[in-house]
């Protein structure tokens, strides 16, 4: 199965694409999303949009799993941003007729590092112990190596949707791994 991961922002929308195999993940590709913050929102909307279903058609994924949306009552208006780059992330969903899955960051932590409060340090961390690469963290961010031995990162959201990724494998392969009846 592949899975497409994503953590819907407007600044950035971080992406990860992952296939579950019987005994391990493997990372297809990662990344983020950048529309230039000096273009209007729909333009920006736009950006997301076109790459997300550029993605899907090159990677032909099973499904898509998005962050519910959170908010606290001091973030009111980073969750308003948030929804326009999630709600754009559901109708391409819809457009290429894949199934969506949805999960709290909450579940999502609590999954990986068994805190659903962790940090971004510690998701990050455990996003790398899940797919066999042993990176450094530094500040939520996962370093991988590059070309020529040098390394470089995945962004906090990137991480985010691997994290997002990984966690719906590991719930599909236990809702697959029940009797008849219990799904």
């Amino acid at each position: 199965m592949i899975i497409l991961g994503i953590d819907p922002g407007l600044n950035v929308t971080g992406y990860g694409i992952m296939e579950a195999l019987p005994d391990h993940l493997r990372l297809i590709t990662a990344g983020d999303i950048r529309p230039p913050r000096t273009e209007p929102m729909a333009q920006r909307l736009g950006v997301i949009h076109r790459t997300l279903s550029q993605l899907i058609v090159r990677y032909h994924p099973d499904t898509v799993v998005l962050e519910k949306i959170f908010t606290h009552y001091r973030h009111v208006t980073t969750a308003t941003l948030m929804a326009h780059a999630r709600g754009v992330a559901c109708l391409v969903t819809q457009e290429h007729g894949l199934p969506l899955a949805e999960y709290p960051p909450t579940q999502v932590k609590k999954s990986l590092t068994g805190n659903g409060s962790a940090s971004k340090e510690q998701v990050a961390r455990m996003v790398g112990q899940w797919l066999s690469r042993a990176p450094a963290c530094r500040n939520g961010t996962v370093w991988k190596r590059g070309g020529g031995g040098r390394e470089r990162a995945w962004s906090a959201d990137a991480t985010d949707a691997m994290a997002l990724a990984i966690v719906h494998a590991h719930i599909e392969a236990q809702r697959r791994n029940l009797p008849a009846g219990l799904h």
